[in-house]
């Protein structure tokens, strides 16, 4: 799959947010004026001028946190991923964070500043010296996870809805935790930088979240047919064997066969009355394999009604007694 081209404006965009992030990373390094700026607000105390807002506030920064709004919007995403028989919306989120994690997480150790509350030196950078808060990362989540919604939206109005929902709501929580005084201005300036650089690139993974989409598809697949090859019992081929019953009625038993190759049936054994010349008391007819054999059994014929001899009188005479208790006497 090529790599989408970006329209002129969103790189003309990403161009600009990728040097005013530099912008700030070079005046906190330099200790510039963003610095001077950082310690005056800081020593304002904004959370003691307005205690009757720190309540509010305290719920508001938590749509910045990345446990409960990650969890929020994967529940929706799932539910639409669900709906839609794709994993593209979940996968999108998956990658946004983890270019979160590894942009934002890199430069908060490798920069080690300190937060406002335990700021060492009046006036310094409070660089390397352990910290993690710079860049801001619930100012970058904020932006993260519910620009999300707005890169995802169907339609070009609820794009634009979202897009506004996500600026407010992040440029909110970045005003929240300076006037808790967990983050210096220039964090939150960063903070709103790098979240936005991840945004405007991640069409540039789109390719990525599109093979990563079919992998899973090929693995459930694969794995959804070897559970069902296990569960299947070993096929086999359905013969038919003939029974006689009381009778001489037809009557059929099944019987399985090996499903490897054609079943080879036993030939037929020699009835015990050929040698002698004697009719057997069964026949088979051969069949070819894999079909039915029927067999029928072999009545002694009835003797009809009456006798087809004719009458001899020696010999009625000579059976006496015995030939009229025999024979009944018509019309008795």
């Amino acid at each position: 799959m090529q790599t989408p081209q970006m329209s002129r404006h969103r790189v003309v965009l990403l161009g600009s947010t990728l040097a005013f992030y530099l912008a700030i990373v070079v005046a906190v390094l330099t200790t510039s004026w963003l610095v001077r700026l950082d310690w005056q607000i800081m020593f304002f105390r904004p959370y003691e001028q307005w205690p009757q807002l720190h309540a509010f506030l305290d719920y508001l920064v938590v749509l910045g946190q990345r446990g409960p709004t990650a969890v929020m919007v994967a529940a929706w995403l799932g539910w639409r991923s669900w709906r839609q028989h794709t994993l593209r919306p979940l996968i999108t989120l998956g990658v946004a964070l983890l270019l979160l994690n590894v942009t934002v997480g890199s430069v908060k150790l490798g920069l080690g500043r300190l937060g406002p509350h335990y700021a060492t030196e009046i006036g310094s950078a409070e660089l390397f010296a352990g910290g993690d808060i710079f860049p801001s990362g619930h100012t970058a989540n904020a932006v993260v996870t519910w620009g999300i919604l707005a890169y995802l939206a169907s339609t070009v109005v609820t794009r634009r809805v979202l897009s506004v929902v996500s600026a407010v709501v992040s440029l909110s929580v970045g005003a929240t935790t300076v006037y808790l005084g967990t983050h210096w201005v220039s964090d939150v300036l960063l903070g709103w930088s790098a979240g936005l650089l991840i945004m405007l690139a991640l069409p540039w993974f789109e390719p990525l979240i599109a093979r990563t989409e079919a992998y899973v598809f090929d693995l459930r697949e694969l794995l959804r047919r070897r559970a069902e090859t296990g569960r299947m019992p070993a096929p086999v081929v359905t013969a038919l064997t003939p029974l006689l019953s009381a009778g001489g009625k037809w009557q059929l038993k099944p019987v399985a066969v090996p499903a490897e190759g054609p079943s080879t049936a036993p030939a037929p054994a020699t009835p015990a009355g050929a040698a002698t010349g004697h009719a057997p008391a069964h026949r088979s007819i051969a069949h070819p394999a894999n079909r039915p054999h029927l067999i029928r059994s072999e009545r002694t014929p009835l003797t009809p009604a009456g006798s087809r001899r004719p009458a001899h009188t020696a010999h009625t005479e000579r059976a006496g007694t015995r030939g009229t208790a025999a024979r009944p006497v018509a019309g008795g």
